[in-house]
């Protein structure tokens, strides 16, 4: 499952917060209540501001 973390400000408090960028579930500001992200059945539909992505996953990062 390869993903992405983002760090995503809030519309509504500007509070900043890390979400998966294909999240499975609504993903709400812990400040103030607003949704950050909606899941789509793939990338997740980011509501705030997308300030950076925090970590890149990717799907073989395993040595073999």
């Amino acid at each position: 499952m390869a993903g992405s973390f983002i760090r995503v400000a809030c519309p509504d408090c500007e509070n900043e917060q890390v979400v998966f960028g294909k999240t499975s579930t609504t993903v709400a500001c812990a400040v103030c209540g607003q949704t950050l992200a909606r899941p789509t059945g793939g990338e997740a539909e980011i509501e705030g501001e997308v300030l950076e992505v925090v970590e890149d996953r990717e799907e073989n990062t395993a040595a073999i």
